[in-house]
């Protein structure tokens, strides 16, 4: 009887103790939800941009990108010449260059479906795979021959688990929708109780 009362002291204290750190994990995630990075960034502040200019080493090239209020054009650096888009072999040999991953294919892309590994705004892209046995992607910018993003199966399992993490199982990158906010609210209540019946006397 005493150690079957001693384990459950012990379950007991450790569950008030858990409780509390699950009650601050869900009021962190409820601030999360209800308020926009975007705002906390203080995104809100700023003007629009009128001309951004920014340099880019493309192979042999030198790339100027320019950035009129969101619309990006671009041209070879300091002569100012017009330039086309990199072939899918320039994509693999710019890989090559720029990574210790050995690539085999490029693919342009040209939209990105909700969910998928690459979800940034350059598109068209290169998607150039690789040999690798970590299921390595490698995405290549056209037009700057910057890379933009490099994607792998511990990437993916990471992505997987954010979007379980979030409840945003399409887009993925939503902390903010309706589902999680709801949940964080039902979470909070069940976190509240369950430290209030611990004060409770039977």
């Amino acid at each position: 009887m005493k150690t079957k009362r001693l384990v459950r002291t012990i379950h007991r204290y450790l569950s008030i103790f858990i409780s509390i750190q699950l009650l601050l994990w869900t009021i962190s995630g409820i601030y999360f939800a209800y308020n926009k990075i975007e705002l906390v960034r203080g995104e809100q502040y700023r003007l629009p941009l009128k001309i951004e200019y920014r340099i880019f080493e493309r192979l042999d090239q030198i790339i100027m990108e320019k950035n009129d209020n969101g619309i990006k054009s671009y041209s070879s650096h300091p002569d100012g010449l017009s330039v086309e888009p990199i072939s899918s072999d320039e994509a693999i040999k710019i890989a090559t260059e720029k990574t210790s991953l050995n690539p085999i294919n490029a693919e342009l892309l040209t939209k990105a479906n909700r969910g998928a590994e690459y979800r940034g705004r350059d598109l068209p892209i290169y998607r150039v795979t690789t040999d690798s046995q970590d299921g390595i992607n490698i995405y290549i910018n056209p037009m700057t021959g910057s890379i933009s993003a490099i994607r792998s199966d511990s990437w993916r399992l990471w992505d997987l688990f954010w979007a379980l993490h979030i409840m945003d199982y399409q887009d993925r990158d939503n902390i903010n929708n309706l589902l999680l906010k709801i949940l964080s609210i039902l979470a909070l209540v069940t976190s509240i109780s369950g430290i209030a019946l611990f004060f409770i006397k039977r």
